[in-house]
């Protein structure tokens, strides 16, 4: 068997593309321990900080010793505990739709959403730049399976018109995960309710960051629950802690326990999750000043980038790209911010396209201004030098 697979690694590595982990050894914060060196990080998605927040891990603790630690089997058996009956409740609400359904991961739930809802005589319409989850769920769905170019709605249009399909399935992300930009949902909407599509938004990087009370991309948007109809937010991101939901319609809700394989056939998220999101759900909604201070680090990043010569993709997100193109110099960068103790991901293809290469940048509500400068000096240096070798 290694002989056949040998070959496509060393592929990978000779184009510059294989991928590596690294090993943590703090918590979830700014300052982490990365094997023996003290490291600054701009590459994690706990956007508000509440991953290694004291009071979402007391109501984990205390979780585990009410529920123990796993849930022993899957929600349909004997898996759902008042704790994650409580928290589908709660997202309801947070959400504005009549009910939540959980899912053990935001990849689980996509899978879920796209296999319940499309089939073979059905058509799902993608943004090119949607996370992988989404696209491949559309292909495991049967579904006829269309891409459209990134934000364009006029092209979106130009397909439903000529769509015979039995359902039609608009699928895009809220916030897009490697460029940090944003769907416009009312004009998707608008299209939708033209062409009889059903609206399937994935905000996993809206919830909790954009929005009163961190409401994300729907709440930003204004759309009433009919004029997207599903919703899905994980809850790994500005929440904290792991899972993910969807949220929308009783219908839709019975319709994905009574067909999605990824709900059905998995055994239920740790209940003492469920507890620890319970709080954290009540902090993204209560402590405004997070999303305050995290603005407030993206517009100095983004001001501190320009006067430094240094130009990021348009984004008001905390997800901040400096486009670098070639994956080689993403990783040479990438290794000389972390010599200087800057933890910052190189990111390349296959998860963005060929030639776009770049250092994703992401600031969280736990960083402070002095290590947002920080990082612009490293930047600013590190490319400098670079650019001056090539």
């Amino acid at each position: 068997m290694d002989s056949l697979l040998k070959p496509a690694l060393e592929e990978r590595r000779q184009q510059q593309l294989y991928r590596q982990r690294q090993v943590i050894h703090s918590a979830q914060q700014p300052e982490r321990m990365l094997g023996n060196q003290s490291v600054l990080s701009f590459c994690s998605n706990d956007y508000l900080g509440l991953a290694a927040d004291p009071r979402v891990a007391e109501a984990m603790i205390e979780g585990t010793q009410r529920y123990g630690v796993g849930s022993g089997a899957s929600h349909l058996t004997a898996g759902h505990t008042d704790a994650h009956h409580q928290l589908e409740l709660e997202l309801a609400a947070f959400t504005g739709r009549e009910r939540a359904l959980l899912f053990s991961s935001g990849y689980m739930a996509n899978l879920g959403v796209m296999t319940a809802l499309a089939g073979r005589r059905d058509a799902v319409f993608h943004d090119r730049l949607n996370h992988a989850s989404l696209l491949d769920g559309a292909l495991l769905s049967g579904a006829r399976f269309r891409r459209y170019p990134h934000l364009d709605t006029g092209s979106l249009e130009r397909m439903l018109q000529t769509s015979q399909s039995q359902r039609r399935l608009v699928v895009t992300d809220g916030v897009f995960s490697m460029d940090g930009d944003q769907a416009d949902l009312v004009a998707l909407s608008a299209l939708c309710q033209s062409h009889q599509a059903w609206l399937v938004v994935d905000d996993a990087h809206g919830f909790g960051v954009l929005g009163a009370q961190g409401g994300g991309s729907a709440a930003v948007s204004g759309l009433a629950p009919e004029e997207l109809p599903v919703l899905v937010g994980t809850l790994g991101k500005a929440f904290g802690t792991a899972g993910a939901f969807v949220a929308g319609s009783e219908a839709l809700i019975e319709t994905l326990i009574q067909f999605s394989r990824s709900y059905i056939y998995t055994t239920g998220l740790p209940p003492a999750v469920a507890e620890a999101t319970r709080t954290s759900l009540a902090l993204v909604q209560a402590e405004d000043w997070r999303r305050q201070h995290l603005q407030q680090l993206i517009q100095h990043f983004r001001q501190s980038c320009a006067a430094a010569g240094m130009c990021l993709l348009p984004s008001d997100t905390p997800i901040q790209p400096l486009m670098i193109g070639c994956a080689g110099k993403a990783i040479r960068i990438s290794e000389q911010l972390l010599s200087q103790g800057l933890l910052v991901t190189a990111i390349r293809p296959p998860t963005v396209p060929a030639g776009s290469a770049r250092l994703r940048v992401t600031l969280t509500a736990t960083h402070t201004i002095g290590q947002v400068d920080r990082l612009v000096q490293g930047l600013k240096q590190v490319m400098e030098s670079d650019n001056a070798a090539d």
